[in-house]
């Protein structure tokens, strides 16, 4: 899109976005919503952008603008997927650029997050480099208790989450002196929920995927059973607030079953 298109459709974008906040049943938002970020790579490409660092920093840009968006509309809880365990498997010249952003957006959200904004890492963090593992504890030791939850998902893979809960769970149960013949019967589902990492943090509502793949990939596996899904073709760096409140206002309008 050029200049002069782009200038004339944005005050219609801007008209439409308010369309869309107005037909918001706000008592039917979602109060979790967890986002798979995804498409920087396929971004960097169709934009022919001259290296993927910089799709990886106009994605960031988006997640501290995502962030706000949400504030506005007080959702209370987001999990957000930054990094798989699977991605750790591509080349270093493709990681090491987005070791250095994601270091740089957690010092901006340090800096940015406000008082009222609890930040949380889950994933396997022991995976990560020093460098970047020591960013992302930093920033969750230095936010705030505030109400507002914001968990981002680092070397995160949803099989992993189940075993890691199973594992912590026998491994209480055992200290806790149950004998071997006594563990099955103390295993089960509220059991293993109340080892998850997101734990104190209630399902998500609806889960957001970016750049049209229509699948999961392990993300948030137990908790989303239940969940509504979008999946939106844009890839994230070029996802806008119109897409953000069409997901929402499609959510509002669907009947929750809960597999009933």
């Amino acid at each position: 899109m050029n200049g002069t298109s782009s200038a004339l459709t944005r005050p219609l974008y801007r008209l439409y976005e308010k369309h869309l906040l107005r037909s918001l049943d706000r008592g039917r938002l979602p109060r979790h919503i967890g986002v798979i970020h995804d498409g920087h790579r396929r971004f960097a490409r169709l934009a022919g952008l001259p290296d993927y660092a910089s799709s990886y920093r106009a994605g960031m840009d988006k997640f501290v603008e995502f962030l706000g968006w949400c504030r506005e509309l007080e959702v209370p809880a987001l999990t957000c997927w930054l990094l798989s365990q699977e991605n750790l498997a591509r080349p270093a010249a493709e990681l090491d650029p987005y070791y250095d952003v994601l270091i740089d957006l957690f010092d901006r959200l340090g800096e940015a997050a406000g008082p009222d904004l609890r930040v949380g890492v889950v994933g396997s963090l022991h995976l990560l480099p020093d460098r970047l593992r020591e960013a992302a504890e930093g920033l969750a030791a230095g936010s705030s208790r505030g109400g507002r939850r914001l968990t981002i998902a680092l070397a995160y893979g949803g099989r992993q989450e189940i075993v890691d809960a199973v594992r912590d769970l026998v491994g209480k149960l055992a200290a806790d002196g149950l004998q071997s013949e006594e563990l099955a019967g103390a295993i089960d589902a509220a059991a293993i929920a109340s080892h998850l990492y997101t734990a104190d943090l209630p399902d998500p509502d609806l889960v957001i995927r970016t750049s049209g793949e229509s699948r999961l990939s392990g993300f948030l596996l137990w908790q989303a059973a239940y969940a509504e899904y979008s999946f939106v073709d844009v890839h994230w760096p070029g996802f806008r607030r119109v897409d953000f409140l069409r997901a929402l206002r499609d959510f509002t309008r669907r009947e929750r079953r809960f597999g009933r």
